[in-house]
């Protein structure tokens, strides 16, 4: 008897401790990152929770609003993955405790919202939050700012548009927080360095005349220190807008800096459009580049390899690059390494002969995202190679002649969710071909077309705990349809029978799937027009209704069930590129 109330007592005491080690523990408050256009990022750091069974929802309105929203839960952070090597991470995550992290997406611009994130574990911990925060507006100069006239010169003038500045030296001498100064057009020959600084709400705002071309030409390519049409490093709240940057190596520079705005300028003549890279000082944040038009060097179909060029390079925080035109680059966006990646937005970008990739989000830590873009003649799709911790979400995005592999996932990356996009090549529909593990991925209602090859979908990778489903693929015919983790699965009936993932695949008819008719190129060196690129649904194809439900994500559909790849069926297309300006 007294045995057997001890055996009782230790099973008791065992149980005791498993509980409290699976129990959940908030450290700390739910913490909000900067806010962008159309999305707000969170993090929550929860000790505990051993068994991995707690989740955190989310729900969120408009403030004022009486109707709560759901959108994705809070996603679970792979313990360690958000700490890069070399650079290591800004955000402490004790070893005995996990980061959850996400977004909520498709928001209104400066629109104040509520989000409510309740934390769940059937071990114990249940805690609600409710925080404030609010979508930032798109950046509009102060109203009744001085404005002062600049014409191509080496000195002298007083602004006036009787007597203005002569050169861009002597517009820099005068220039204070809060002043507009307008470029007559002409040539500015060399370098412009912006060595002054505005503040929140009042810029220094260097903006074209509109009396023709304003253009800053860095006067060739130097042997030994890079050419730089404009130099704006170790500065803030500086502004440049409708200006033509060409003749140098880096069109823009922006090292150590917060607050630039880049809008509707065109770069040509130049390898790099924007460079910030440098964030040494973790002071960059919220940059805002949108409607330019981005040109660079290489030429497609590819023939050198990879090669340097580069559109749009930044890290940091807090930026928004959309509607812009890139063409002509081996990459046309890029995430960079630094102390700090995260919540970052790419969106409605048109994108078109990259010699290596559309856009990397690699080396982002948390809650960056790349949606609504459309990607023509390159040679990868978009790259996570890699991510570290996640989530970065990739989704909405169509891609028509992607030479290799749609989703390039090299590096052992974790934490990347591709939801709703659409791609259409020649070859595999889907294909990855790296010996590194990718870890803790989510692929949900994408359309892969392809063309006939061996398989549907081929990876090398050994894959880790990650989760595909609900995709469509079509084309073919396909020896094999999948093949994942070393085996083989002939037919999208025995994949969804018998392996780990794809238990709800699709195979779709790529001859009628797409109301425009088009069909998977013949040959991947092709020169295709982007106007080719119109992936939206026939009625009656079978994507449609073919998704599954993922709040946040696909709220608005509009038959039975989410619609399979970028678009919903009947919708518009969405605008790619620069916009119309207002008058």
């Amino acid at each position: 008897m007294r045995q057997t109330t001890l055996c009782l007592c230790f099973a008791l005491c065992a149980f005791c401790a498993a509980s409290a080690e699976n129990a959940s523990k908030p450290i700390g408050e739910p913490v909000l990152e900067p806010p962008t256009l159309h999305c707000l990022g969170v993090y929550w750091i929860i000790r505990g929770d051993e068994n991995k069974n707690a989740q955190i929802d989310v729900e969120y309105r408009k403030q004022g609003d009486v109707e709560w929203k759901k959108g994705p839960p809070l996603f679970r952070v792979e313990k360690g993955a958000h700490k890069a090597e070399k650079h290591g991470t800004k955000l402490d995550v004790p070893g005995d405790a996990w980061l959850f992290a996400g977004s909520i997406f498709v928001l209104a611009p400066d629109t104040a919202y509520e989000l409510k994130l309740k934390l769940n574990d059937p071990d114990g911990g249940r805690t609600e939050k409710t925080l404030a925060a609010r979508t930032i507006a798109e950046p509009a100069a102060p109203a009744g700012a001085p404005t002062y006239h600049v014409v191509p010169g080496s000195g002298g003038g007083k602004g006036t548009q009787g007597e203005p500045y002569h050169g861009l030296d002597a517009a820099q001498a005068a220039a204070r927080a809060g002043d507009v100064f307008l470029l007559h057009a002409g040539v500015y020959e060399g370098t412009f360095t912006a060595k002054k600084s505005g503040e929140p709400g009042r810029p220094v705002i260097w903006r074209g005349a509109g009396d023709g071309e304003a253009i800053i030409d860095g006067q060739g390519k130097a042997a030994k220190r890079p050419g730089r049409g404009i130099s704006a490093g170790d500065v803030h709240d500086v502004w440049f807008e409708k200006l033509t940057i060409r003749n140098a190596d880096y069109a823009i520079v922006g090292h150590r800096s917060a607050r630039l705005v880049i809008r509707r300028c065109h770069m040509h003549g130049v390898d790099y459009g924007l460079t910030c890279t440098n964030n040494d000082n973790d002071g960059v944040r919220d940059f805002f580049i949108s409607d330019n038009v981005i040109e660079g060097p290489c030429t497609w179909p590819r023939s050198k390899g990879i090669e340097n060029p580069r559109g749009i390079q930044v890290t940091g925080m807090g930026h928004v690059v959309c509607y812009n035109r890139i063409r002509g680059f081996s990459d046309a966006l890029d995430t960079f390494p630094s102390p700090r990646c995260a919540a970052i937005d790419f969106h409605n970008n048109e994108i078109s002969e990259c010699t290596d990739d559309g856009i990397e989000m690699d080396y982002s830590e948390r809650n960056t995202r790349c949606f609504s873009n459309r990607f023509t003649n390159v040679f990868q799709g978009i790259s996570v190679q890699p991510v570290y911790g996640g989530p970065v979400y990739i989704f909405r995005n169509v891609l028509y002649n992607v030479c290799v592999e749609v989703f390039k996932m090299h590096n052992s990356p974790s934490g990347a969710l591709m939801v709703h996009n659409t791609s259409v090549k020649k070859d595999m529909p889907l294909v990855l071909m790296t010996g590194e593990k990718v870890r803790n991925c989510v692929y949900r209602n994408n359309l892969f077309i392809g063309t006939t090859a061996n398989y549907a979908y081929e990876s090398t990778a050994p894959m880790e705990g990650c989760d595909f489903d609900y995709d469509g693929f079509g084309g073919g015919p396909w020896r094999t349809f999948l093949k994942w983790n070393g085996i083989r699965y002939a037919t999208v009936d025995e994949a969804r029978a018998k392996a780990p993932v794809y238990k709800h695949a699709l195979l779709v008819d790529a001859a009628t799937l797409f109301a425009s008719g088009v069909k998977p190129p013949t040959d991947e060196k092709s020169q295709c027009d982007i106007s080719v690129n119109d992936l939206r649904l026939k009625a009656g194809s079978g994507a449609l209704d073919a998704g599954a439900v993922l709040p946040g994500f696909n709220d608005d559909f509009a038959g039975k069930a989410p619609d399979l790849g970028a678009y919903e069926f009947g919708g518009e297309l969405p605008h790619y590129g620069p916009r119309p300006e207002k008058k």
